[in-house]
């Protein structure tokens, strides 16, 4: 993973003319006068940690998993979002942790907690780095220190019960791994979020991760049957049963906890047979209304497909729903652009019910080239963000939830945001998650960047957060709270929920060592 950019460095591509031309004229782009800082240029602040802590650190996973060196260091500093990667890019890590632990069983994270807990030390948990949210950069206030705790040697596959369809993970296998690991089994998780590349179960299940098949396959807290969570206070293993009436169910309180509760060290995992078949699809709609009015249609009557995803006018025209062959448009470029895959048995079947009503509904059929072209492209959008970044342009993402009544207000109050606070920025959306009561709407806004990026980022997304809890949407479908989205969060759960979150927090980690500043709302004095 690239430390200051997305995933493989060899992968970065340069934008080509024409979309650079777009940009000039479009939107005034010009290439920021600065360069990129080197790795080696990254100013670091010392390491806080006194040496006799650091011995005891290594004392519990070994000397050779202590890690103090510049490069580790810098690669645990913050996590991806447009914030993250242009303060990295400008040489600034100063969020970065005084050591990089690698623990290598459940008992070495729960001594290290213990450890961490009773001096203070600030523990970051840390998998694939794919945070967009501002979730990996602890504050420092009153601890001695901050360590990054990465789970990749807590990699293995546990078991597969093919009886029951489950699965038991480590947190720290990688999402490709897993689905290699299952495949020797003719089986697949079926969770493809954008981060697949690179992120890890564990961090799928703290960050309660919607893949872009889910609805197929359910988003990845529907997969989650089982867990076990180190804390400071002790271990939690959580999940008897499919469901049960015993109670709530502690789980969901797991799941989406980003770290400030635990240290989720084994996952049991629901599966699925591996599809025998994939067919992908595209179709055009006259406007964004009337293909959020099929999509609706196809979630509440059914059948659902297993890829479901519709661009509105601004995405399809430039052609955002095909990553690698971005400027050249959906289509034709005009109307509204909508992805249909179909996976697993009776692919004919389902696809010819769910054709039929995508027809009745004023579909245009486009055949298999957008759905394949989508497909090949799927994971490839984050590396145009960086390409984006280096021409000048500030690019970043957003999304909400709503229900279905509720969805068009939610759309125009958060462009109408970024409207407000950005000029004339280029704004694109499309509906990727879908369910019977409402959908997720997931924004990309291109603006040029002005002499301080991260802060006029900061500005537009403190104005879209207000928008979305004015309009009734959630701060967040997929991405996570962190700390991004931590006072609209108060806002959403109000101070009942908060104080639930802080009497949680308050149980499992007493001297507020995990994630501290990430998810649990502050309380008011």
């Amino acid at each position: 993973m690239s430390w200051s950019g997305w995933g493989d460095p060899a992968r970065a591509r340069e934008l080509p003319e024409p979309v650079r031309a777009l940009l000039r004229d479009l939107l005034g782009v010009r290439a920021p006068g600065t360069p990129a800082a080197s790795l080696e240029q990254v100013a670091l602040p010392a390491v806080a940690l006194a040496r006799p802590l650091l011995g005891a650190l290594a004392e519990v996973v070994g000397d050779g998993h202590v890690l103090t060196g510049h490069e580790a260091r810098v690669r645990h500093t913050r996590g991806k979002s447009t914030p993250d990667l242009l303060r990295m890019r400008a040489g600034d890590g100063s969020a970065a942790p005084d050591a990089v632990v690698l623990p290598g069983s459940h008992e070495e994270v729960a001594e290290l907690l213990r450890l961490c807990s009773r001096e203070r030390v600030a523990v970051v948990p840390f998998g694939g780095g794919t945070s967009v949210v501002g979730g990996l950069a602890a504050d420092r206030a009153g601890f001695a220190g901050v360590i990054a705790l990465d789970l990749g040697r807590l990699d293995r596959l546990l078991f597969v019960d093919e009886e029951s369809m489950v699965a038991g993970f480590e947190p720290g296998v990688r999402a490709p791994d897993a689905e290699r690991l299952l495949a020797g089994h003719g089986l697949t998780l079926g969770h493809f979020p954008q981060s697949f590349e690179y992120a890890t179960l564990g961090g799928f299940a703290a960050a309660r991760s919607s893949g872009q098949a889910s609805a197929g396959y359910g988003r990845f807290d529907d997969m989650v049957v089982g867990l076990t969570l180190a804390t400071p206070s002790g271990t939690l293993e959580l999940g008897r049963a499919p469901k049960s009436a015993a109670g709530p169910d502690l789980r969901q309180l797991v799941l989406g906890s980003e770290g400030a509760f635990g240290v989720i060290t084994s996952l049991r995992l629901r599966v699925r047979r591996a599809p025998a078949e994939r067919r992908y699809e595209g179709w055009r709609f006259a406007s964004f209304a009337a293909g959020s009015a099929a999509v609706r249609a196809l979630a509440q009557e059914g059948p659902l497909p297993t890829v479901l995803r519709l661009s509105d006018e601004t995405e399809t025209m430039i052609g955002l729903a095909k990553p690698d062959g971005i400027g050249t448009g959906g289509a034709d470029g005009s109307g509204c652009l909508l992805i249909a895959g179909y996976e697993g048995a009776r692919v004919a079947g389902r696809h010819a019910a769910a054709s039929a009503v995508l027809a009745r509904s004023g579909g245009e059929p486009l055949g298999p080239e957008p759905g394949q072209a989508w497909e090949h492209g799927r994971f490839s959008a984050p590396y145009l963000r960086d390409s984006l970044l280096a021409a000048g342009a500030t690019v970043e993402t957003l999304e909400t939830a709503g229900f279905w009544a509720n969805l068009p207000r939610l759309y125009d109050a958060v462009r109408l945001a970024l409207l407000g606070a950005l000029g004339s920025p280029l704004v694109m959306c499309h509906i990727s998650h879908v369910y019977e009561t409402g959908a997720s709407l997931y924004f990309t806004v291109v603006t040029p960047q002005d002499a301080d990026p991260v802060a006029q980022w900061q500005r537009a997304k403190a104005a879209v957060n207000a928008s979305i809890v004015e309009a009734g949407g959630t701060i967040t479908h997929h991405h996570g709270v962190g700390r991004d989205h931590l006072d609209a969060y108060a806002s959403e759960l109000g101070p009942v929920g908060a104080g639930i979150l802080r009497a949680v927090k308050a149980e499992l980690d007493p001297a507020g060592i995990l994630n501290p500043g990430v998810l649990v709302p502050p309380a008011v004095s």
